[in-house]
């Protein structure tokens, strides 16, 4: 039995199936990677928020720390984004926030009395930068369909049984459950209800 079973199977109560071994997983390549993005961005959020002398001292720009909390909060929204049904807005969220980190380091850069520190920061932002937009494209040609392709649903009915078998089930519903499971082939008596 595989580490992840034995791990599933503490939670369950004594009726329940076992599971005895894991198979693949139904995650693609983009959602692992947004996935990862996400979890990324709401440590980097939670770091900024709860540490933002720290990260202000590190590059040199005291005095900024309200403005990096406020950055911390907006990774944290695009983090869970990331990680919701939605990914592909979160990915592209991700992408705005980065532009807006570019931005602003520029900005900063002048000011910094750490260039060097600064200059890491720019180019882990880049990188990041990068992935989120690879991240953001991939997730939404996998999501969208090509233009003019419609799904058919020719083949399906919607009744599990088939068509055929669903006739005249409607009816059953008015006997009772007795009558439903043994059906008789006696006429009805005149005046008998049919329930």
């Amino acid at each position: 039995m595989t580490f992840v079973a034995n791990l599933s199977n503490i939670v369950r109560s004594k009726g329940d199936p076992r599971v005895l071994s894991t198979g693949p997983s139904s995650l693609s390549g983009s959602d692992r990677l947004a996935r990862g993005l996400g979890w990324f961005s709401i440590g980097l959020g939670v770091a900024e928020l709860l540490a933002p002398r720290m990260l202000t001292r590190m590059m040199g720009v005291r005095g900024k720390e309200t403005l990096l909390r406020a950055y911390g909060l907006r990774e944290i929204g695009a983090g869970i984004m990331s990680l919701s049904a939605d990914k592909g807005a979160g990915l592209q969220s991700r992408v705005a926030g980065d532009a807006l980190d570019i931005v602003t380091l520029m900005a900063l850069k002048p000011r910094s009395s750490k260039q060097g520190n600064l200059g890491l920061a720019m180019s882990a932002v880049l990188g990041v930068t990068l992935l989120d937009i690879v991240g953001a494209m991939w997730v939404k040609s996998n999501e969208s369909r090509s233009r003019g392709a419609q799904r058919s649903y020719r083949d399906r009915s919607g009744y599990p049984q088939g068509i055929a078998k669903s006739r005249g089930a409607a009816r059953d519903f008015l006997k009772p459950p007795e009558a439903r499971a043994a059906p008789t082939a006696a006429a009805p008596r005149a005046g008998a209800r049919p329930w």
